[in-house]
Formats: structure tokens, sequence, C-alpha cells
């Protein structure tokens, strides 16, 4: 498996839950799955990274494109469930500090 993704709306959200691996060959997924979401008028998109494996420096780009157009309509993009090898990575690369994180889906869905 190298990435799935899967949405779904949650109020005013939508959650896409990723899985597998974010690297050089499925970033460019990634951002097209959150193009298509923010076209669709989506400004409040939460990513469940709890059963993402991997995450590349080409991940983390993917990750900040979607989050500049985000940014330009007022909107944003939240995190949660992050752990193991993909939090190390959070913490490092300063996304820990540029992004709302949250342990939990439920947490990251409070208003």
């Amino acid at each position: 498996m190298d990435l799935l993704i899967e949405t779904a709306k949650k109020g005013t959200s939508v959650v896409l839950t990723v899985k597998g691996r974010l690297d050089a060959a499925t970033a460019p997924e990634f951002e097209k799955a959150c193009d298509r979401l923010i076209a669709e008028g989506n400004i409040s998109l939460i990513a469940d990274l709890g059963q993402l494996e991997y995450i590349s420096s080409a991940g983390l780009r993917s990750i900040l494109a979607a989050a500049k157009k985000l940014k330009a309509l007022q909107g944003q993009i939240k995190f949660c469930n992050l752990s193991g090898m993909v939090k190390e990575v959070f913490n490092i690369s300063g996304f820990t500090s540029m992004f709302s994180s949250y342990a939990t889906l439920d947490e990251a869905l409070a208003p």
C-alpha cells in the first residue's frame, strides 16, 4: 500500500484519513486530494495521520502547499493522531509549532 486517502465530512470540516506512505511518489496525490476539496469550497481540513507509516520532505512540502492555499481563503488544516516516526518528523521540521495538532480526531473536531 502506497497511499490511501479517505475523506468524510464531519460538521464544517472534512477529515482526510491518510494511510500508508506520504513521500515523493505519493505527495502529488495528497496535494490533488486537498486541491479538490478546497475547490469544492471546503476550507477546514483535518488530516488524521494515525495510519500514516512514513512521511518524507516531499510529503511535508505537499502539506505546506495545501496549507498555503487554505490560508489564502482564511481556512486551515489541522492534524490528529500523530505517532511514531511521523510525529518525530513533525517535531523536527517545526510543523508542530506551525500547525494545530491533536491527540485524537474528537479533539481536532471540537470547536
